[in-house]
């Protein structure tokens, strides 16, 4: 962790307490997780307790305490999802990278998650790699998704 970085991000929010939850948000996308050094630094900077810095680190979804891969891999398991045999490429994607869902690869390169919806209920199943959405996916499209992430 470098924790110049985070210093660089709290001063880009002028150390403003009212302001925690945006500083997460760019520790988490610069770190890929929230290390528990910056968050003791955030803690320090912004006089509030480990406690609550922590509280909200645990509370909202979109962080993690545990290190995630380079490619973040989410899939879809609602309800049109579900009914597509979500459950299937969820279970290809696990043998295929060798990993539990929740669990990252030892490369750190991926990182696997099951999600409730992702809102494109038309594409289902759905799949997200990081910020990008691919619909229609099958078991032989997901083990051609890790290839394609994978250059």
């Amino acid at each position: 962790m470098n924790e110049q970085r985070v210093s660089e991000i709290l001063t880009k929010y002028q150390a403003d307490p009212g302001a925690v939850i945006a500083i997460l948000q760019d520790i988490q996308e610069e770190f890929s997780y929230l290390p528990k050094n910056a968050l003791m630094i955030v803690s320090r900077e912004l006089d509030i307790p480990l406690s609550r810095v922590l509280s909200l680190a645990t509370f909202y979804t979109a962080f993690s305490l545990k290190p995630k891969g380079k490619h973040p891999i989410h899939v879809c398991l609602g309800t049109a999802c579900h009914v597509r045999g979500a459950q299937l490429v969820l279970e290809k994607f696990e043998r295929e990278l060798g990993i539990k869902t929740g669990e990252t690869s030892p490369d750190m390169e991926y990182s696997l998650d099951a999600v409730r919806c992702v809102g494109c209920c038309g594409l289902a199943p759905v799949v997200m790699v990081g910020e990008d959405v691919h619909g229609k996916i099958t078991q032989t499209k997901a083990a051609g998704l890790i290839k394609k992430y994978k250059k």
